[in-house]
C-alpha cells in the first residue's frame, strides 16, 4: 500500500474509540490502528497494555515493513515509541504529526509535531522502496 493511502486511512480512523486489541471501527489500539491503516493481517492480540517487549514488536514490524535506518520521517512511516517505562506505542507519521490510538483520551487522534516520546524505530511500506 502506498504511504499516502496509509496516511489517509489512518486519518480516516480519527475519533474511533480506544479498545485494547481492537481491530475495527468499533475500537482500536495502536497495533490495530497500524494494521487497519496498512491492511496488515495477523496482528498479534496476545499482549498487555503495559509491555516492554521491544524485541517482539521489532520482529512483528520487520515482517510487515522495512526498517528505516537513516532517522528521517516520511509520511506513512510507522513509529515504535517508548511512551513510558513499560509502555510501547505505535503510530503513523503524517508529515504534520502522527495518528495513534490514545488510551488516555480513549480514542484515535492525530497529535501535531514530533512524538514526545523516544523513537525506538521507524518502518516504511516495502511497496515504497
Amino acid at each position: 500500500m502506498a504511504a499516502d493511502d496509509a496516511v489517509a486511512r489512518a486519518r480516516g480512523l480519527i475519533g474511533v474509540p480506544f479498545r485494547l486489541h481492537g481491530r475495527d471501527a468499533l475500537g482500536l489500539d495502536c497495533v490495530g490502528l497500524v494494521a487497519c491503516a496498512y491492511g496488515a493481517r495477523g496482528a498479534p492480540q496476545d499482549y498487555d497494555l503495559r509491555s516492554n517487549a521491544v524485541t517482539r514488536w521489532v520482529g512483528v514490524l520487520d515482517t510487515w515493513f522495512s526498517r528505516r535506518g537513516d532517522g528521517r520521517l516520511d509520511p506513512g512511516d510507522v513509529l515504535l515509541m517508548r511512551a513510558g517505562p513499560v509502555q510501547l506505542h505505535l503510530g503513523v507519521w503524517t508529515g504534520a504529526g502522527f495518528v495513534h490510538a490514545h488510551a488516555g483520551l480513549r480514542r484515535v487522534v492525530e497529535t501535531p509535531g514530533a512524538p514526545p516520546w523516544p523513537l525506538l524505530g521507524i518502518w516504511f511500506s516495502r511497496k515504497e522502496q
